[in-house]
């Protein structure tokens, strides 16, 4: 038995009870009361009659929906704030002062002024951090204060109150474009399948919709949801603050248990989108919601001038302390010369005797500090911070740093390290949406072992710059009335037409396409993500375009003509037709109205297309040219015959095709009838030409109404290669729960049952549909995912024939060789699969599956397993090449910062080919360079590689290494880095980084990185990404950087010293925990070769000067004792009759 399969009977086993429901999942029907653990989970009750007294004693345990983002309230300002303040050492070291210049025998100066200069350093951080305060409250008011609606069970009905108000336990009723008060669970959705879709843009930054689905069991409801018939209690986790985790079950009356996840979940802050009216109940509140739990604001670092600052008023103190001491002993020693005959000044006591020499250095000692306190600059922490603003300011108004595009600018959320800016001297950088655009074009494909190179898309690709302009034109005609066709007929089919119609095969989706305007700002809801002219328009290969006709005509009315055996067979034996289905139905891609606002595509178009084709428009205009030719013929005497050479000539040139007769014939029909009689009326004629010419604008204009579709994708490789289908007619029409509809080029509309979706997963690295195909009723896995990890699980080609095994191999070779290929272009490469389940094998995994849906706990690992049971035994039917291209100025960039001393390191979870062709193309390495690549999964055979390499590195560099090249004062720094960087690259991939860190490997790997002026780690993991960096910083003891885009580069960045996050499409959680984001990697060359440059400097050269004026001071004073014989002059008051006595005192 397979080991899934046996976990599973245990799991079956041990809930003896559980059974399965068509409706509901049922993990448990034995009634008993319940018990739970409250330590692990959250018990939520319905705030209903039925849950009254239950939801009061529960919602005592949770927190309220009111957020309080302040650090400080009215009472507990002044007291929080000072204590803040005084962590700082140097703060108390000025208090200690202070309160030792109350004492009479050490005065030195007036009590009241010695505290001036400390009460201004708090008073001003004090309103510094009371302003900022201020401005989160208003904040937090204006979000308690938001209305939305709530279930009271006094009016029986949903009532307006504010955010505040809410409460776990609540029923919410969202309608459409409103914001999410709290973390909902789903229970009513207004669209028919249960489905409401969010926009997380305020979450995560992503602007493409998402889908959300009514937890099993409340899918069949009535038009509206009544809370009082809920009679559920609801057992999640506790509040967590991962944003893709949530997991639970509900409890019936009678003791069933339904399981329910993240799919069911409405987080807090997102938007509803497409859905008129949704109703769930709170889970979550307040700071207990996921949303707050991630917002942990403005991150605090010490820069490195500041740690170093810190031990520089270490060593300050310690001087004044020796330096005062000296001085007191030099008094004390003073003192003892006077034994019998003190001087006048010396002031006895108030009994009239006088302190001992010792005493007297004590107290001298103690003075001294008063007095030379001006060596510790009390003023240097708040310039600093006043200083940092400064900078921060005209960093963030540099127009340099200004993307137009997207309306961004750069963003300073570590507002004290700007400085560090400046003393970076390794990189770490993520490829894909950092060095590249994240704009994932459709370039080549291989299909069953044949290669498509799709010549005609990459001159497309190159020549994009002019496209852009051709488009303006285009969409010029996409705006002309077609209502008023009268008047400037002619003209128009003359000067514009043809152009217009021929771009409308080559270049379908710039006739509907969604425009990007520039300045709108990247988070405008007009904006579809991954929906740029550049990744949406395809030109299709002709040759496979070829194919894909052939096969088109051959399915083609299998229904109507041929038997069910004949059916099957033939749809079987068309892979590429398979192909193309699986681009455009494995995915979670929504289809939406183009329009503003955009709605959800339900329900394909009623009418059937028409099949539009490049042939029928050409057809059209040859008629009317034929047409035109005629009337002028006609006119003329030469031209009286019956017509017959314009009969035959429109024969020859426009034959229609065999798809297309049914749509030409009604067409055609008038024109037949006209000519029936031989000699045709010119009245006639006129109008056929018209009639021709308002059928072939209808055409288009129809084609384009039918065709107005948004694609929303989670990522961009989805969009991509579902406008890659698109383009040669497989038309993404409509998508639901329970259904998937695509448009066939000859215009069938096929409606496949989905089963089931597996998503995709960092581990699986794969995703799969189950569907029912309509047409051969067959069951079908479709399958896309990572090639290293598809050829993995491809059907053994042993088990076929002599003849099918050896066409199986010569397909997965092909295939292989091909993606090497592509990979070697710098392509991103996908495999694509199915596989066909009979009814007994999915019977069997659905109820598997089911199952783990339903189970509570290992409801994760369970799904994993099924998910893995079934992607098994595939088929291979091809794979895709799909271009990143890089960002503008990303060489130059790299060429800069490396001219600058910096090492770059790039780690991505890419393929190894595709992210070396990516570093020799953005010049992170050279042709010259001598590449060392690594790939192995032993210990042993590892550790052997990394000493012959560092051998080898060393024969070849043996003159110098990097130790100390940023820390020594060169004149001549160039001459310097040519033997401090070798032309010596290092490419890892990610299993040799596993037997690095498990084997204890890191210092040999270490060593040989600081000989490499770049090294690149492929197929690295996130955790992998962040340990690199930790192990860099910690053991060479040098300044990090780590700058990335998605979620997968958090841990990276949050590793570094200085983490830079980029507002790219993968969304804003990179941004969100970095201390810099920025839009562009090229900003990257003024941010720190500019500004941190200027920062630093600046920064340093006021911190010297701060300590060079007080040394200045403290000698002026230390001078002085030298001729005073180290007395000190004394601020107190002296007696009446010492006065009389001493009269030379008033010198």
């Amino acid at each position: 038995m397979d080991s899934s399969l046996y976990r599973w009977t245990q799991v079956a086993k041990k809930t003896s009870s559980q059974c399965l429901s068509e409706s509901t999942p049922l993990l448990s029907s034995k009634k008993q009361k319940p018990t739970y653990n409250l330590n692990k989970q959250r018990v939520v009750f319905a705030n209903n009659e039925k849950w009254e007294w239950d939801c009061k004693k529960s919602s005592r345990f949770y927190k309220g929906n009111k957020i309080r983002t302040t650090k400080y309230t009215l009472l507990s300002f002044l007291p929080k704030n000072l204590l803040e303040q005084f962590y700082r050492s140097a703060n108390i070291y000025f208090v200690f002062l202070a309160v030792l210049n109350w004492i009479p025998l050490i005065e030195v100066f007036h009590k009241e002024i010695t505290m001036v200069p400390l009460v201004i350093v708090l008073v001003v951080i004090a309103l510094k951090d009371g302003i900022e305060d201020y401005k989160r409250y208003c904040f937090d008011r204006q979000i308690n204060f938001t209305k939305t609606n709530i279930y009271s069970k006094h009016h029986k009905d949903f009532v307006e109150k504010c955010w505040k108000d809410v409460r776990v336990g609540d029923f919410i009723k969202l309608l459409g474009n409103e914001i999410i008060p709290a973390d909902i669970l789903l229970l009513y959705s207004s669209d028919q399948n249960g489905i409401c879709h969010i926009e997380t843009a305020n979450l995560d930054g992503e602007t493409n919709l998402k889908q959300r689905q009514v937890v099993k069991g409340f899918c069949n409801q009535g038009l509206q949801f009544d809370p009082e018939s809920f009679r559920n209690t609801i057992v999640c986790e506790k509040p967590n603050n991962n944003l893709n985790k949530f997991k639970g079950y509900m409890e019936w009356d009678n003791g069933q248990k339904t399981g329910f996840g993240s799919e069911s979940l409405l987080l807090r802050g997102c938007t509803v989108r497409n859905t008129e009216e949704a109703v769930g109940i709170v889970v979550y509140a307040g700071h207990e919601t996921k949303a707050m739990l991630n917002n942990s604001g403005p991150r605090y670092k010490r820069s490195k001038i500041e740690r170093q600052m810190n031990m520089n008023i270490f060593f300050c103190v310690g001087l004044l302390f020796v330096m005062c001491l000296i001085g007191a002993l030099a008094h004390g020693i003073w003192s003892s010369r006077f034994v019998f005959v003190h001087p006048l000044f010396d002031v006895p006591t108030a009994d009239g005797s006088y302190i001992s020499p010792s005493l007297a250095g004590f107290y001298m000692f103690l003075t001294m500090i008063i007095l030379l306190q001006i060596l510790i600059p009390i003023s240097l922490y708040v310039s600093i911070e006043l200083v940092k603003l400064g900078q921060i300011y005209f960093i963030h108004n540099d127009l340099d740093l200004y993307d137009e595009e997207v309306d961004l600018s750069v963003q300073c959320r570590a507002l004290n390290i700007t400085e560090d800016l400046g003393q970076i001297q390794y990189i770490f950088s993520d490829k894909t949406g950092t060095l590249t655009e994240n704009k994932m074009v459709f370039r080549r494909c291989t299909i069953i072992g044949n290669e498509y190179s799709h010549q005609e898309n990459a001159k497309r690709l190159e020549t994009y710059k002019e496209e852009e302009s051709d488009d303006e034109d285009t969409g010029k005609l996409r705006n002309i009335t077609l209502l008023n066709l009268d008047a400037g007929k002619e003209s128009t089919v003359k000067h514009k037409g043809t152009r217009a119609l021929r771009r409308c095969q080559s270049a379908r989706p710039n006739i509907q396409g969604h425009y990007r305007k520039k300045s709108e700002g990247r988070f405008d809801i007009s904006q579809v993500a991954f929906s740029s002219p550049i990744e949406k328009d395809v030109t299709p290969d002709h040759m496979l375009l070829a194919k894909v006709r052939e096969a088109s005509v051959k399915i083609g009315g299998l229904t109507q003509y041929k038997p069910q055996s004949n059916i099957k067979a033939q749809v079987a034996s068309s892979p590429y037709i398979d192909f193309f289905l699986a681009l455009a139905i494995c995915n979670t891609v929504v289809v939406s109205t183009a329009t503003e606002p955009r709605q959800r595509v339900i329900v394909p178009p009623l009418l059937k297309p028409s099949g539009t084709s490049l042939e029928k428009l050409q057809h059209l205009l040859q008629r009317i040219k034929l047409l035109t030719l005629s009337q002028s013929s006609s006119s003329s005497p030469a031209s009286s015959d019956p017509g017959t050479p314009t009969s035959s000539k429109n024969n020859k040139v426009s034959p229609v095709p065999s798809s297309d007769k049914d749509n030409v014939s009604s067409s055609s029909s008038g024109e037949t009838e006209c000519q029936a009689n031989g000699k045709e009326d010119p009245l006639v004629k006129r109008t056929s030409a018209d009639n021709c010419l308002e059928e072939m604008i209808a055409t288009v204009s129809s084609f384009h109404i039918e065709d107005d579709f948004c694609y929303e994708a989670e990522s961009p490789d989805e969009a991509a290669l579902v406008h890659a289908a698109r383009a040669y007619s497989f038309t993404l029409m409509s998508r639901t729960p329970a259904q998937v509809t695509v448009r066939l080029p000859e215009g069938t509309l096929l409606t496949f049952e989905l089963l089931y979706t597996l998503g995709f997963d960092s581990v699986r690295k794969r995703m799969s549909v189950v569907v029912r195909h309509p047409i051969t009723r067959e069951i079908i896995v479709y399958t896309k995912g990572a090639d290293s990890v598809i050829m993995d699980l491809l059907d053994d080609p042993a088990k076929a024939n002599i003849s099918e095994e050896k066409k199986l191999r010569k397909t997965q070779a092909r295939t292989q060789k091909h993606l090497d290929w592509y990979a070697r272009d710098g392509l991103r490469t996908l495999c694509i699969a199915k596989k066909v389940l009979s009814e007994d094998d999915f019977e069997k995994w659905s109820n598997f599956r089911e199952e783990a849906e339903a189970a509570i706990e290992n409801r994760e690992e369970l799904l994993m397993e099924t998910a893995q049971h079934l992607e098994t035994n595939l088929s291979l039917l091809g794979a895709t090449g799909i271009e990143d291209r890089l960002q503008d100025g990303v060489p130059d960039t790299i060429a800069a910062l490396r001219e600058a001393g910096i090492n770059i390191w790039v780690l991505t979870g890419d393929k190894q080919e595709t992210a070396i062709n990516i570093a020799y193309s953005c010049q992170l390495l050279d042709q010259t360079d001598t590449v060392f690549t690594i790939n192995t999964e032993s210990k042993e055979t590892c550790e052997s590689i990394l000493d012959c390499t560092l051998e080898d590195v060393k024969k070849v560099f043996p003159q110098k290494t990097r130790k100390g090249i940023l820390k020594k004062h060169k004149t001549d720094i160039s001459n310097e880095l040519e033997y401090a960087c070798p032309a010596v690259g290092l490419v890892i991939d990610g299993r040799t980084l596993n037997v690095v860190f498990q084997g204890g490997l890191e210092l040999k790997f270490l060593e040989l990185a600081k000989h490499c002026r770049s090294v690149l780690c492929c197929r690295a993991t996130p955790l992998q990404k962040s340990m690199v960096v930790k192990l860099v910083r910690d053991k060479l003891n040098v300044m990090t950087l780590s700058i990335g885009d998605g979620a997968n580069d958090v841990s990276m960045i949050q590793a570094a010293d200085v983490g830079i996050g980029i507002s790219g499409q993968e969304g804003m959680q990179a941004v969100m925990s970095s201390d810099f984001a920025i839009s562009r990697f090229k900003h990257l060359k003024k941010l720190l070769l500019v500004h941190g440059h200027w920062c630093y400097k600046r920064l340093a050269n006021m911190v010297i000067y701060f300590f060079y004026k007080n040394v200045v001071c403290f000698l002026f004073f230390y001078m002085f004792l030298l001729f005073i014989n180290f007395s000190m002059p004394l601020c107190q008051k002296v007696q009446e009759q010492r006065c009389k006595r001493g009269s030379t005192l008033y010198v």
